[in-house]
C-alpha cells in the first residue's frame, strides 16, 4: 500500500461495491469454488432449500429463547492457566463475535472471587448501617418498590489487557480486550436509598460487601456514590444473571468493574476508607519504583478494533472491507475514533455508529478499498474531556512494566496478504 492510500483510506464507492457483490452473487449461482467449499448446492437457488420442505417447532417449545446451533462457537471462554482455580477467575467476552454497543447477557464476561453466589430472593436482605440516621434493611421487593432508572454502562475489570504490559501476549480481542461489557441496567439510584436513611455530615465513604464465598468489599468515596451509582436488578431488561450479580449489584460508571460489588449485601457508611485487601493487596497499580498508585479507579478512554482481529480474518480478499470496532471512556461521552492502517503514522476518522452514551461502549467503522497489502490496524479513541487514547510505549514510560491494572494503551493487529490476523507491537 502506498503512503497516499494509507493516509486517505480510500473508501469504496457504493458501485464498486454492487459490482462486486453482484460478482460474487454469479460465482454462487454458477457453483463458484467459495461457494462450493461451505454450501449444499441442494439449498441454493433455484432449488427449494430443506428448511422450507418442513414445519418448524411451535412456540412455547423454546420457552426461554436461545441463539442458533450455527452459532454456538458465539461463548465466553478463559484461559486455564491463568489462574490456579475458576472459583477465582475470569471469563471473557467474545467482542469478535458482536456489533452493536450492547452485550447480549449471557456473554458478559465474569470475574469471581469465590465462584458464583446462588442466592434465593426469598431470602435477600440489603442492610445500610453505620454513620447514619436510621439503620435500614432492604428487601428486594423494596428495592423494586423505590423510584427507578435506566441506564446503559460499561463495566470494564481493571486488568483488562493487563497481560499485554509487557509485549503482545494473546491472540485474539477476546482475550486481550474482552473483560468488558455493556447492558443496560436497571435500578435505584444509591443516592435515593442514603438519602432515606439519612448519612450523618462525618460520613464520607461507602463500604460495599458482597455475599460471595470471598466476601468482597470495596470502598467508595460519598461523591461517587451520590452522584451516579445505581443499585441494580436488571440487565438488558430481565433480573441478573446469577453470575452478575442476582439478584443486586453495585453499579458504578466508569469505574474499575471490582467496586461493581456482585450479591450486594450491606452498604455502611464510614468516615474514611478501610484499606480492604481488594484495595490494597490487589488493585492497585505498582510503579517502577516499587511504589504503587492507590485508588485509580477511573477507566481512562480506549478502543479496540474487533474485526478484524486475530479471530475475525479478512475472509473475502482485496476490496471493500469494513473495519469495526469499540471505543468507551470513565469519564463521559466518547467524541471521536480515528483508524489508522499503517502502525500510527497515519490516522482516518472513524464513523460512529448507534447511541453514544456516556460511560458506555460505542461503536465505530471505517470502510475503505483494501488492495490486499499487509496492514497494522490501530484505533484511537478521543473522550469529550479531550483526553486521547496513549500508546502503550507512552503508558511505559510513565508507569513502567510493573503494572498489570489499566492498561489502555492502543492495539495493533496485523493484518497479513493473506487476511489472517496476529497481535503485534509497533514501536
Amino acid at each position: 500500500m502506498s503512503k497516499d492510500e494509507a493516509a486517505n483510506g480510500p473508501r469504496a464507492s457504493r458501485r464498486t461495491f454492487l459490482r462486486a457483490g453482484l460478482a460474487a452473487g454469479g460465482a454462487a449461482l454458477m457453483g463458484g469454488k467459495a461457494v462450493a467449499e461451505t454450501a449444499n448446492p441442494a439449498n441454493l437457488p433455484p432449488n427449494v432449500p430443506d428448511w422450507s420442505r418442513y414445519l418448524g417447532e411451535g412456540v412455547a417449545v423454546r420457552a426461554y429463547g436461545r441463539p442458533s446451533e450455527h452459532e454456538s462457537h458465539v461463548v465466553r471462554r478463559d484461559v486455564e492457566w491463568l489462574t490456579a482455580s475458576r472459583e477465582s477467575s475470569v471469563s471473557f467476552t467474545p467482542l469478535h463475535e458482536l456489533d452493536g454497543p450492547i452485550t447480549p447477557n449471557g456473554l458478559c464476561f465474569e470475574r469471581h472471587h469465590g465462584g458464583i453466589a446462588e442466592l434465593d430472593p426469598q431470602d435477600y436482605r440489603l442492610v445500610l448501617h453505620g454513620l447514619v440516621d436510621k439503620e435500614l434493611v432492604f428487601t428486594l421487593d423494596d428495592l423494586k418498590r423505590m423510584p427507578r432508572v435506566n441506564r446503559a454502562y460499561f463495566a470494564e475489570c481493571a486488568a483488562n489487557s493487563g497481560m499485554e504490559w509487557r509485549g503482545a501476549q494473546l491472540n485474539g480481542c477476546q482475550f486481550t480486550h474482552g473483560m468488558i461489557h455493556c447492558v443496560m441496567y436497571t435500578g435505584v439510584p444509591l443516592r435515593v436509598l442514603l438519602a432515606e436513611a439519612g448519612v450523618k455530615p462525618t460520613g464520607k465513604w461507602l463500604l460495599l460487601e458482597g455475599a460471595d464465598a470471598s466476601g468482597m468489599t470495596r470502598s467508595l468515596p460519598i461523591e461517587k456514590a451520590l452522584d451516579d451509582c445505581l443499585v441494580a436488578y436488571r440487565m438488558n431488561g430481565e433480573m441478573l444473571r446469577p453470575e452478575n450479580g442476582y439478584p443486586v449489584r453495585m453499579v458504578v460508571p466508569g469505574w474499575e468493574a471490582n467496586m461493581w460489588v456482585k450479591w450486594l449485601r450491606r452498604i455502611e457508611v464510614g468516615d474514611e476508607p478501610w484499606y480492604q485487601r481488594e484495595e490494597t493487596s490487589k488493585y492497585t497499580d505498582l510503579l517502577e519504583d516499587g511504589s504503587a498508585r492507590k485508588f485509580t479507579f477511573v477507566m481512562d478512554a480506549k478502543s479496540v478494533i474487533t474485526s478484524p482481529s486475530p479471530q475475525a480474518p479478512v475472509n473475502h480478499g482485496r476490496g471493500f472491507t469494513v473495519i469495526s470496532g469499540l471505543a468507551w471512556s470513565g469519564r463521559g461521552k466518547v467524541a471521536g475514533v480515528d483508524v489508522s492502517l499503517d502502525g500510527g503514522r497515519n490516522w482516518n476518522r472513524a464513523r460512529i455508529d448507534g447511541p453514544v452514551w456516556g460511560k458506555a461502549l460505542t461503536r465505530f467503522y471505517y470502510e475503505f478499498d483494501w488492495d490486499g497489502s499487509p496492514l497494522l490496524l490501530q484505533s484511537r479513541a478521543v473522550d469529550e474531556t479531550g483526553y486521547v487514547q496513549p500508546t502503550k510505549n507512552e503508558l511505559r514510560a510513565v508507569r513502567g512494566l510493573n503494572s498489570i491494572y489499566h492498561n489502555n494503551g492502543i492495539q495493533t493487529w496485523h493484518v497479513t496478504a493473506s487476511g489472517e490476523v496476529e497481535n503485534v507491537e509497533v514501536s
